[in-house]
């Protein structure tokens, strides 16, 4: 039986939970949340599995050591206690990544330097060479997260991002990240139980995101590489067995997926990015104002929508809000209607009572997601 250990997946503020229901359906153990992350514990199979299906993790860590650090001085020494020659050879490249949080060091790059020379002067010193940094693609990622006095030092199994999926090669200004797109749907209770349309779709992550949940297709299908592939112990027979399983999961759809956006540029760089992600079958994408829309069917329609904030088009929040919620009321009876809105003001200004509202953050902006349900004819009569 393969040995277990624990690892850390990271996220975005407010989605600790969605991961750790992730992660507990895929059949991890020993699943608890922390802040923007979730603490789990698997084998080697898993830690390939976690990176290849969870929709709301940014990167899979594999904890090698916590450590005090009570002078600034000490962390070299620290660094050298680990073995390195079980992790890197001469000819293999690395890098390192730091979050810091501590009093201790005034400045990322030098925990990230003197991190790198004890690791390189370890190596040197018990074979002669050294290994060679790198930015693009290392063969092997190190985090180091210092919180206070306490170091926290992993190797990133993840390589770049979690949320660079793989399918998006066209973007326009200020693209949703896949991670909080996937979050947003998540949050919505989208399924795959219905139609869906996102009426200002951009370069169409929340379209594909869409899909890929209602298909149950794998979040990272059509990445091209993952940290681990670098390491000394991949298993490229394990990694292939874990790939395929997860594809049995794939299940068909039978609604459809919409997307529309004023922009002729902006449609067709998300039919670009559909057609990377091969879901033409399942997604259409349209030039349309979504104003000058209706609802195509009398049929139940799950809506999620990340206006503009005014980055890609210049608004007038009130009106343009307001339009949105006039639109919904007077062309979409029967709507479950989900607003990724970039000012806890817009909740307001759309002129709808929402029935939920969520704090979350795109970027560094606090935004709200808010529910709105739009019923077929009135309230009252909805009910009876």
């Amino acid at each position: 039986m393969a040995e277990k250990f624990k690892m850390l997946a990271k996220t975005l503020y407010g989605f600790e939970d969605l991961l750790a229901g992730e992660l507990r359906a895929l059949g991890a153990s020993g699943v608890r949340t922390g802040v923007r992350c979730a603490f789990f514990e698997g084998d080697t199979g898993f830690m390939y599995k976690a990176n290849l299906n969870l929709r709301t993790a940014l990167r899979v860590l594999k904890p090698l050591r916590d450590f005090r650090i009570n002078r600034a001085d000490q962390l070299y020494d620290r660094i050298r206690e680990v073995d390195w020659n079980q992790i890197l050879d001469p000819d293999m490249t690395f890098v390192v990544d730091t979050v810091l949080h501590s009093d201790l060091y005034s400045h990322s790059l030098f925990v990230s330097q003197k991190v790198k020379d004890a690791i390189v002067d370890q190596v040197r010193e018990k074979t002669g060479r050294r290994p060679s940094v790198s930015v693009s693609r290392p063969d092997v990622r190190i985090h180091i997260h210092i919180q206070k006095q306490m170091a926290h030092l992993s190797l990133d199994s993840s390589g770049d991002s979690l949320h660079q999926r793989g399918y998006r090669s066209a973007t326009n200004i200020a693209p949703l990240n896949e991670v909080l797109a996937a979050g947003v749907l998540m949050m919505s209770g989208w399924r795959g139980q219905c139609d869906f349309l996102d009426p200002m779709c951009g370069s169409g992550t929340l379209p594909i995101e869409a899909a890929m949940i209602a298909c149950n297709i794998p979040a990272n299908i059509n990445r091209q590489h993952f940290g681990f592939q670098g390491w000394k112990d991949f298993d490229p027979v394990l990694y292939k067995r874990i790939f395929e399983a997860s594809m049995k999961h794939v299940r068909d759809f039978p609604y459809r997926i919409s997307g529309y956006d004023r922009a002729p540029s902006a449609i067709a760089k998300a039919r670009q990015n559909v057609e990377n992600a091969n879901l033409q079958e399942y997604i259409a994408l349209d030039q349309a104002d979504f104003f000058q829309t209706a609802k195509k069917s009398e049929n139940p329609l799950h809506l999620v929508c990340n206006p503009p904030y005014g980055q890609r088009l210049h608004i007038e929040p009130e009106s343009f809000y307001g339009r949105v919620g006039d639109t919904l009321k007077q062309h979409y009876p029967g709507t479950v209607a989900w607003l990724l809105l970039g000012d806890p003001e817009h909740v307001k200004q759309v002129g709808l009572r929402a029935t939920r509202k969520i704090k979350l953050f795109n970027g560094n902006i606090e935004s709200r997601l808010a529910r709105f349900d739009i019923y077929q004819g009135s309230k009252k009569a909805s009910k009876n």
